[in-house]
């Protein structure tokens, strides 16, 4: 996680990622949305990890609830770089997030201070949500699509983050070695 595999590597993919947004035909209605996950796409939780073991240790929800409250997680800044390119080609980005809702204004806080401001939405879980990620977050983005929106790009460190229908036209994949969410 500290050494250069892990920023080449998400490099690579974000460059994939802008070679493809420069590749669209976008319709510029406004309709057309790009879907990020949180923590360990946009934001990085390594501070905390590096505390803990990066991953080897049981996961505490706990502490990592309370690290989350501090508000102080760096932006990934590969991340940062297409979401920007996104913004200024008018796509606009949603965040679906495991994060639930009453962390709304702290994970808000967190983006900005962090320089990640204008997105169209922040889709959070309700406290006790118990269905699996890719139930949660393919009913969010159904939702989306439902609403007439055209997903054209879905980002994470998950399989779960772009897993189960719709995924949106082009999945991107991040690397996270430190944990797995089914």
């Amino acid at each position: 996680m500290l050494g250069k595999h892990f920023h080449r590597d998400s490099k690579i993919v974000i460059d994939q990622a802008l070679a493809y947004v420069d590749s669209l035909k976008l319709a510029g209605n406004g309709k057309e949305v790009w879907v990020f996950d949180i923590d360990e796409t946009t934001l990085s939780n390594l501070p905390y990890y590096a505390k803990h073991g990066f991953g080897a240790t049981p996961f505490n929800a706990t502490s990592f609830n309370a690290n989350v409250l501090e508000g102080s997680a760096p932006a990934l800044p590969e991340t940062k770089r297409l979401y920007n390119k996104l913004r200024s080609v008018g796509i606009k980005p949603v965040f679906l997030t495991g994060r639930t809702e009453d962390q709304r204004a702290i994970t808000v806080t967190n983006l900005r201070r962090q320089g990640i401001s204008g997105w169209m939405n922040l889709l959070l879980k309700q406290p006790g949500f118990n269905g699996s990620a890719v139930t949660y977050k393919s009913g969010k983005r159904q939702k989306l699509q439902d609403a007439g929106y055209v997903i054209v790009g879905n980002i994470g460190d998950q399989w779960s983050d772009i897993l189960g229908a719709p995924e949106g036209a082009r999945t991107f994949k991040l690397p996270d070695p430190m944990y797995y969410i089914g």
